[in-house]
């Protein structure tokens, strides 16, 4: 069999203590079925851009088709930081010959098209790519994303009837 696939992945899917709180994600479905055939290469966007563990909450807010990445408490924009690093690293990983990119779902750094974004007071919630997608995207725009969720429908279909 030759070389494995290469699969860009959200660090917390595959259990790395990199979430807000400290916790992850783990998908014992990427790690123990799809692990053995593929090379995973964890990406983690807020913390390689230097934010730590714990953190406070994020969310992305105001303009859908230019979010900022703002903190739930405190208010703390970490847009630049994390768009700043995002620039650099898709250009990396746009390089590393990957297959595709597992990402986190409803993150808003990494959800695809499903990252809340809070507009104006009082106006509804709308859903978007995250801050780190919607880089990877524009540098990588060939490069197939799923989240967990897609690559679970996708290698569990129900018997047929």
């Amino acid at each position: 069999m030759g070389d494995k696939l290469r699969l860009g992945v959200s660090a917390c899917l595959l259990g790395q203590r990199v979430r807000y709180d400290g916790g992850h994600k783990l998908e014992r479905f990427l790690t123990e079925t799809l692990g053995p055939l593929v090379e995973f290469v964890p990406v983690c966007p807020e913390v390689e851009c230097g934010l730590p563990v714990p953190r406070e909450a994020m969310r992305l807010v105001g303009d859908p088709a230019n979010p900022r990445l703002m903190t739930t408490q405190t208010g703390a924009d970490h847009t630049e930081r994390v768009l700043s690093w995002a620039r650099q690293r898709a250009a990396e990983l746009a390089d590393a010959g990957l297959a595709g990119f597992i990402l986190k779902a409803r993150s808003p750094s990494c959800g695809i098209g499903d990252a809340e974004v809070c507009p104006a007071e009082g106006a509804p919630v709308v859903r978007a790519d995250g801050l780190f997608t919607r880089i990877l995207r524009q540098r990588c725009p060939l490069i197939p994303l799923w989240n967990e969720q897609n690559v679970r429908r996708a290698f569990h279909h129900p018997a047929p009837p």
